[in-house]
C-alpha cells in the first residue's frame, strides 16, 4: 500500500471520526440542556440515545480500520492480531445495524400511511448486515492468507536446513 493511499485513507477516517465526534457532542448536549423540545411527531430523545450508540459503532470500526492500515503499512497484516480488529470490524458492523433496526421500529408508527418507508429502511438495515458478511468473507480469506503465510514460513524453514 502506498504512502499516497495510506495518508488519504487515514485523513478520511480522521474526518469520519471528527464528525461522529461532533455529532455525538451535540446530541448529548441536546439530551442534558433540553433546549431541543420535541413537539411529538418523532420520539426525539430514544431517536437521540440510538444515534449516539450508532456512532459508538463507527467509530470503532474507524479505529480498527486505522490500526488495520498500520498493520498493512508495516507488513504485519497477515498475522493472527489483524484478527481482533476484523472481528472488532465485524461487531461494530452488527451493532450498526441493530441501532438502525431499532431506528426503523421507532419510525414506523409514523409511517403508518407509508408503510414503504418502513420497508425500504428494513432494507437498508438488512443491507448493512449484508457488508457485515462481506467483511466475515475477507476475514475468511485472511485466515487463509495467514495460513499459507505460516507454511510458507515452515517451508523455507525447511529448505534452509537442507542447504
Amino acid at each position: 500500500m502506498g504512502k499516497l493511499t495510506v495518508s488519504a485513507l487515514r485523513t478520511v477516517l480522521a474526518v469520519v471520526l471528527a464528525g461522529t465526534v461532533f455529532v455525538q457532542a451535540l446530541m448529548v448536549w441536546a439530551l442534558v440542556s433540553g433546549n431541543d423540545p420535541e413537539d411529538g411527531s418523532l420520539p426525539l430523545t430514544p431517536l437521540r440515545v440510538i444515534t449516539i450508540l450508532g456512532m459508538v459503532s463507527v467509530q470503532v470500526a474507524l479505529v480498527c480500520v486505522w490500526r488495520l492500515v498500520t498493520m498493512v503499512r508495516r507488513g504485519t497484516v497477515f498475522s493472527h492480531d489483524a484478527f481482533r480488529y476484523v472481528d472488532l470490524v465485524i461487531g461494530a458492523i452488527v451493532a450498526a445495524a441493530l441501532v438502525w433496526f431499532a431506528v426503523t421500529i421507532l419510525n414506523a408508527p409514523g409511517q403508518r400511511e407509508d408503510p414503504g418507508v418502513t420497508v425500504i429502511m428494513g432494507g437498508v438495515g438488512v443491507a448493512i448486515l449484508g457488508v457485515a458478511l462481506i467483511v466475515l468473507v475477507l476475514r475468511m480469506l485472511l485466515a487463509q492468507a495467514v495460513a499459507r503465510d505460516a507454511e510458507a514460513a515452515q517451508m523455507r524453514d525447511e529448505l534452509d536446513e537442507v542447504i
